[in-house]
């Protein structure tokens, strides 16, 4: 993962009752060219692919460097020749814009599609994601997730409906983060699970 830089949760939220420091960590940004390996029979395919690839790099690289991109926003993208989407849920609306005029600095990127989604704003919401990060990272021996600048597992809420997305390391750690998500009162229905496991498909 990219070493991003580390912004703090006061610029997104002005959690007055905020008793704890929390440093909001930059989400995942994850992305795939959509050029498939088995039309990599060419040179003409083959560097299209690599083309793709390489801006995969960077557009993941220039999103991870969001200053308002937190442990609470989602941002995904695809890479189709040229075009780059943007797809994810994000809490300041600022970070919507921001991220699309970022990309489309990119060199090689002629087009962006701006389809990512900014979460209505809500003081339940803003308490339950402070609970949600506070049961998650404090699980005995999720510290090796907590210390990271850049942490793996990014909460997302939505008129109280949650959704956990991101990496973890074994089978494991997944059960007890969405165990712990699920003990925090004042979520609507079951935590929606997206973590996936370092290194698997699953």
């Amino acid at each position: 993962m990219l070493k991003l830089k580390p912004a703090f949760v006061s610029l997104v939220f002005a959690f007055s009752f905020l008793s704890v420091a929390l440093v909001p960590l930059l989400a995942r940004a994850s992305g795939a060219p959509s050029f498939p390996a088995s039309r990599q029979n060419s040179p003409s395919s083959q560097h299209q692919y690599n083309t793709e690839v390489a801006l995969v790099k960077e557009v993941r690289h220039t999103l991870a460097l969001q200053p308002f991109y937190t442990v609470f926003d989602n941002l995904e993208f695809s890479v189709n020749g040229e075009e780059v989407t943007l797809k994810g849920q994000v809490v300041n609306p600022a970070l919507k814009p921001d991220a699309a005029s970022a990309v489309k600095h990119i060199e090689g990127v002629t087009s962006v599609k701006n389809e990512i989604q900014v979460l209505p704003p809500s003081p339940g919401d803003r308490r339950l994601r402070l609970a949600l990060y506070r049961a998650i990272y404090s699980t005995p021996g999720f510290e090796k997730y907590a210390i990271q600048a850049v942490p793996p597992i990014h909460i997302i809420v939505s008129l109280g409906h949650v959704t956990l997305v991101g990496v973890v390391d074994n089978q494991m750690d997944k059960t007890l983060a969405i165990t712990r998500a699920n003990s925090v009162p004042g979520s609507v229905g079951q935590i929606t699970d997206h973590l996936r496991i370092e290194n698997s498909s699953r």
